[in-house]
């Protein structure tokens, strides 16, 4: 159990899609935002792990057209959101530092279930999360015996500290937010964000099935 989540954490501190929806999330509409964002990734991880656990995901990796489609879809997603971010930096820059704190940004009146969806779609539509639970989390099972109620929990050790660590990420951006939310500050932060979702978005369509 100890090695699996210390395995877990490092696989979850590793930047990715995730990290850059929360950071845009938080920059965005606050610690709020960025927490609601986070629940959403939580919630696309148990569609995952209930997928594995059923044998659901197996079937998907082992089909080439399902992969590809799962691929594609995910991909266009991330570009949406990538380019959504870089529209939002050209904005940020041209709002004066008093407005965007009163506004608290571009997005202020983005639904709290919107955040969640970012979240929730990034993990949901992402085929390496699938692959991740499929390959990983079969190694610290048991050959045989109560095999559900073991992969249930360590998906739920897995659960707990995608929460703990992002909980306290998204504290740390909040805890900077002042800095972080100047105008010309934020704006080059979400131009990097949006680069990097893009850029996650062209690795994962040119992953092999």
């Amino acid at each position: 159990m100890l090695t699996f989540a210390a395995a877990s954490l490092v696989l979850i501190m590793i930047p990715g899609p995730d990290q850059a929806l929360i950071t845009r999330s938080a920059l965005a509409g606050g610690r709020r935002a960025g927490l609601l964002t986070m629940v959403g990734g939580v919630l696309g991880l148990v569609v995952h792990v209930g997928a594995a656990v059923l044998g659901i995901s197996a079937v998907l990796l082992a089909s080439a057209t399902a992969f590809t489609v799962l691929k594609v879809v995910g991909a266009v997603y991330l570009v949406w959101m990538g380019v959504a971010t870089l529209r939002g930096a050209r904005r940020t820059l041209r709002e004066k530092a008093e407005d965007a704190e009163e506004a608290g940004g571009p997005e202020g009146a983005v639904t709290g279930g919107a955040y969640m969806r970012y979240g929730f779609l990034s993990n949901a539509l992402n085929p390496k999360v699938a692959l991740f639970f499929v390959t990983f989390l079969p190694q610290f099972l048991p050959p045989e015996g109560r095999v559900f109620p073991r992969a249930m929990a360590l998906s739920l050790v897995f659960a707990a500290l995608y929460l703990l660590w992002f909980s306290l990420y998204v504290f740390t951006v909040d805890r900077l937010g002042r800095v972080l939310r100047r105008p010309r500050v934020r704006a080059r932060i979400e131009q990097v964000t949006g680069l990097l979702l893009i850029g996650f978005a062209v690795r994962l369509a040119l992953q092999s099935p």
